[in-house]
């Protein structure tokens, strides 16, 4: 698989899948040991016309940001910092090696 390629939720659950997290709600998992870089999916939904839950922003230029309302189970990722996970445009990369059934992270900025 490409990176970029976006991956249906059949698909994404060989990689990641959705349980209660120790963090907040629900969270994201690592279905089998990811490797450091390695693409893990594409944070897939319509576009977003106003901030919400499972919305995720990505700037395309200083000043004009593109929102995506979260369809897919990308959208259980939670924060924590250090995190282990970031988005690169929609796409989501692993930043170091992450185990099996451990939970995926991102930092989502901002000060939290």
């Amino acid at each position: 698989m490409s990176d970029g390629e976006r991956l249906s939720n059949g698909q994404l659950k060989v990689v990641v899948y959705a349980a209660t997290s120790a963090i907040h709600g629900t969270g994201l998992f690592a279905s089998r040991d990811i490797e450091e870089g390695e693409y893990i999916g594409t944070f897939a939904g319509p576009e977003a016309r106003r901030d919400g839950v499972y919305v995720l922003w990505v700037y395309e230029t200083e000043d004009r940001a593109v929102g995506r309302s979260g369809r897919n189970l990308l959208r259980y990722v939670n924060h924590a910092s250090p995190c282990n996970a970031y988005f690169d445009g929609f796409e989501l990369y692993a930043s170091c090696a992450i185990p099996r059934d451990a939970e995926v992270t991102i930092d989502y900025g901002g000060g939290l």
